[in-house]
């Protein structure tokens, strides 16, 4: 059987290479973006096989949200897999930033990294149970465990995310969905390329023993892993892909 996936903030980076993995597995992808709409259909038309859409939505906006989802599930027919990986990184370091600044990244921070991903969640589990059960895999980040010093809400956001998968996955088990979450560390994406090419990207790579960071294909296939049916007792576990750049007990 044709999975059915939905991968969030799929137009470019991390979500690009996850939608590409799935399509590579025979599934059909709905290709979510906030504003990329030419990356979004770029990405479709390069995509594997046929069935594959676009839809948008500003994953802060919990209407927006649903309705991306709702049409995703009409499009494809159906529902399996939903990867929530959108997300946004504002800095807003706590001594150099104004209080309104402050407040503003936090607000949006949260809105679109946790928030959003849960109401994806909610929104796509009757979808998931029509279909018989399938899969929720969140992306997240090592900074939920060491930290994010000029980014404190987004470390929040991701630990948030973390526990908030956990959760899922306790109470959506009884009706056949797995839960489970991938934390990337610096992943080489366009994101990331202004930081890898200036004067600190030497010591980014030698944060891990390879000398490098993740490529996005890296982290798609653990995404693939954890939500396929080999990884059905594995719910609730969040795998660390970051080269050994951070250890956690």
């Amino acid at each position: 059987m044709t999975r059915r996936v939905l991968v969030t903030g799929a137009s470019r980076g991390i979500g690009s290479a996850i939608a590409a993995a799935f399509a590579a597995d025979g599934c059909r992808v709905a290709v979510h973006y906030g504003s990329s709409k030419g990356s979004a259909e770029d990405l479709v038309a390069s995509l594997r096989g046929d069935g594959h859409l676009v839809v948008q939505a500003d994953m802060g906006d919990a209407a927006a949200v649903k309705s991306a989802v709702d049409e995703s599930a009409e499009g494809l027919g159906g529902l399996d897999v939903l990867v929530n990986n959108a997300g946004v990184f504002l800095p807003h370091p706590p001594i150099q930033t104004s209080y309104d600044d402050w407040r503003e990244a936090w607000s949006r921070t949260l809105a679109v990294n946790l928030v959003g991903a849960a109401n994806a969640t909610f929104c796509a589990v009757p979808h998931l149970i029509a279909a018989g059960g399938g899969a929720v895999v969140n992306v997240s980040s090592r900074g939920a465990f060491r930290g994010e010093p000029t980014c404190p809400a987004y470390g929040a956001s991701k630990a948030g995310l973390n526990a908030f998968g956990q959760s899922m996955a306790l109470a959506l088990a009884p009706y056949g969905i797995t839960v489970g979450t991938v934390a990337p560390g610096f992943v080489q994406t366009e994101m990331a390329q202004e930081v890898l090419d200036g004067p600190g990207g030497d010591e980014v790579r030698s944060q891990s023993p390879y000398g490098r960071v993740a490529r996005p294909e890296e982290v798609a296939s653990a995404v693939l892993w954890l939500a396929s049916e080999a990884a059905r007792f594995s719910t609730g576990t969040i795998i660390d892909v970051n080269g050994a750049s951070y250890l956690r007990s």
